[in-house]
């Protein structure tokens, strides 16, 4: 079971890196454009980026969660949890390659 979790943590992990550097560039653009549309990016952004890293934080640093997750959740439930952090990142992917495109 230990491989769920360091694929989840991993694929979380990259989450976060794109999304900050996602809602920097677009953070950027909102600040010289002024954009609705640019804005409503950059927030989603920042709102899921907090969301992936507090679950990085719960997977990997949290005293009492972190052994809990490691320990007590069974497979079956982290092959979901990875597979939604896996689609997760290629979608943002994806994202991060049409908006550098």
């Amino acid at each position: 079971m230990n491989l769920w979790v360091d694929v989840a943590r991993l694929a979380t992990a990259v989450n976060v890196l794109i999304l900050a550097s996602l809602a920097i560039l677009w953070g950027r653009n909102y600040a010289a454009m002024r954009s609705k549309h640019v804005l409503g990016l950059f927030v989603f952004a920042t709102f899921l980026l907090a969301e992936n890293a507090a679950a990085l934080y719960y997977y990997q640093l949290d005293p009492t969660l972190s052994v809990w997750f490691r320990t007590a959740v069974p497979a079956v439930a982290w092959q979901a949890m990875l597979a939604l952090h896996v689609l997760e990142a290629v979608g943002l992917t994806f994202l991060a390659w049409v908006t550098w495109d």
